[in-house]
């Protein structure tokens, strides 16, 4: 009975350890939101699918049911797992996370956003003219009249070309990574511009009214 009662200790102490060791070894996930939650993060997520056209609810930070619908809406019009759960992917297409770990060539989940939206909107175009994509994203971020992240700015409905005819899934041209990092460090070629639009395929009256500062490859940008 005794060396029963020592093995039953003995197995119980290797069980606790074990368990202790796994919580030690193992990462901690990164929290998901969903129906239900409540808090400072679900007011940004409701303030940030509001200001993008997503959501037309309260901001209440309650995780509710139009909250859930406005999530899926964002999620499959930006090609995410559309289960209405803001998880680390949703949370980063929101610009809620400022790294990426599948950013591959540069470490930087804004270079590798914006390098994504460059090769997808000017692959083929000069140099130059990828570095001038990249700018106008970063003007805007800086622009009253749009959300103040590359992350926002990109995913905005409607704001690139890329985002509705699946380009940006394309695979990213190398140029397009330093042209990203070149637009971050303050090259603009653009001066300033806010707009850019190929006049070749361009079919809205309003984009060629803005003000015209210059024209690279076949872009012309404007403020």
């Amino acid at each position: 009975m005794k060396h029963s009662n020592l093995m039953r200790r003995f197995l119980l102490l290797a069980l606790t350890a074990a368990a202790a060791l796994t919580m030690l070894v193992l990462p901690a996930s990164a929290a998901a939101y969903r129906q239900g939650d409540r808090g400072s993060a679900v007011t940004t997520i409701q303030t940030k699918l509001k200001n993008w056209g997503y959501y037309s609810g309260g901001v209440d930070g309650i995780f509710g049911s139009k909250t859930t619908e406005a999530v899926k809406y964002f999620q499959r019009k930006n090609s995410l797992t559309a289960d209405g759960v803001v998880g680390s992917a949703t949370q980063r297409a929101l610009g809620m996370s400022s790294t990426d770990s599948s950013s591959g060539n540069n470490g930087s989940g804004d270079v590798y956003l914006l390098a994504k939206v460059i090769s997808a909107e000017a692959r083929g175009e000069p140099y130059s003219g990828q570095v001038a994509v990249g700018a106008v994203i970063l003007n805007r971020v800086e622009h009253p009249s749009f959300p103040n992240t590359i992350a926002g700015v990109v995913y905005e409905q409607g704001a690139f070309t890329c985002m509705v005819d699946g380009q940006i899934d394309q695979p990213i041209a190398d140029s397009a990574f330093q042209a990203a990092r070149d637009a971050l460090n303050g090259a603009d070629p653009t001066g300033g511009a806010i707009y850019y639009f190929n006049p070749d395929t361009a079919t809205s009256a309003w984009i060629w009214s803005r003000p015209l500062i210059t024209v690279i490859g076949r872009h012309r940008f404007c403020s």
